[in-house]
């Protein structure tokens, strides 16, 4: 990586008091790139990190070999100067028919068991990277279970997830996913009292999902989540449409957020999520780093605003996006 891209990566804003913000890139979005390519690419680009989400095409989870892969990855990633967030978001790694199945909130105890292993897995590989947060996220309602089976359930096989992250010394960061079971920052709320507020728990913050369906505005999310924060995934969104957007084809006044993230002191990768768009994955991830460093120097000018403003009432809770984007949907 040239000495101007990692210069320009951590330009300091006009707030000499609050810290540049360290902007990563998913490589769920640059899935027709080898993973060697795309951590090249990130790099050259001046990005500081990647959010590795663990698939068939970039560190399969599943293959023989995982720990000696995952030490090429490690050695990599430190050549390169990359920080990393360790996603499995990955659609089809388990289940080749079914889009993120299974899930944790499975009726079989052994579809159950495969995801535990996968976020095992997924710890482990975490530790391995020195990656500052592994996440994960609910599934989504089975047909014929009810509500209170299946936060018991979530519950039930997180409890040694949290137990290998807490040993591992990494935190795991739920995010709360439109469609899914745990869907609002509520919910990540809920479970977490459910669990008895263990440590090694925490928040993925989806930027997009806050505009999509939280009733508060995505700068008022992000103070609101600000003590759980682990890791932040960041793209455009429109109101009430669960759709991954480039920067500047939604709704989402970015200077704000970005403002608001950076007056938490939170310090993790903050990582562009856009897993429709990696046909022109290259070309994305060199325009949303620009985009975001601007949106960054203009969030130095930002006032907090007095008061928190609600958005329009949110869909109903835990209604199934009517996009493309959704987990229900292939």
């Amino acid at each position: 990586m040239s000495s101007d891209a990692r210069a320009c990566g951590n330009r300091a804003t006009p707030a000499e008091s609050a810290p540049s913000l360290r902007f990563g890139y998913g490589t769920n979005g640059l899935a027709d790139l080898r993973l060697e390519d795309a951590l090249s690419l990130l790099a050259d680009l001046g990005y500081d990190g990647v959010g590795l989400t663990l698939d068939h095409m970039h560190l399969d989870p599943l293959a023989p070999d995982l720990a000696a892969r995952t030490r090429r990855v490690a050695h990599r990633l430190d050549a390169l100067g990359l920080g990393v967030t360790v996603e499995t978001g990955a659609r089809y790694v388990l289940d080749p028919r079914r889009k993120h199945g299974p899930s944790l909130l499975d009726p079989d105890p052994a579809d159950r068991a495969r995801r535990v292993d996968l976020l095992l897995r997924a710890v482990q590989v975490g530790a391995d990277l020195g990656a500052h947060a592994v996440h994960c996220f609910s599934g989504t309602l089975p047909e014929g279970t009810d509500t209170d089976t299946a936060w018991k359930r979530l519950a039930e096989t997180l409890v040694p997830v949290l137990d290998a992250a807490a040993s591992a010394g990494v935190p795991l960061a739920v995010e709360p996913e439109p469609g899914h079971l745990l869907t609002t920052l509520a919910d990540f709320h809920h479970l977490r009292r459910i669990l008895g507020d263990p440590e090694p728990l925490g928040l993925t913050l989806d930027i997009g999902h806050c505009q999509c369906l939280e009733p508060l505005s995505p700068a008022d999310c992000v103070r609101a989540a600000a003590p759980w924060l682990r890791h932040v995934q960041i793209e455009d969104m429109r109101r009430g449409v669960h759709e991954h957007l480039p920067f500047g084809d939604g709704e989402i006044d970015f200077p704000p957020v970005l403002a608001a993230l950076a007056a938490t002191g939170y310090q993790g990768l903050t990582v562009v999520e856009l897993p429709r768009h990696s046909h022109a994955g290259p070309h994305h991830a060199a325009h949303s780093l620009p985009f975001l460093r601007h949106a960054e120097q203009t969030a130095a000018t930002v006032s907090p605003p007095p008061a928190p403003a609600l958005q329009q009432a949110a869909p109903p809770h835990g209604a199934p996006s009517t996009t493309p984007e959704g987990s229900s949907t292939p």
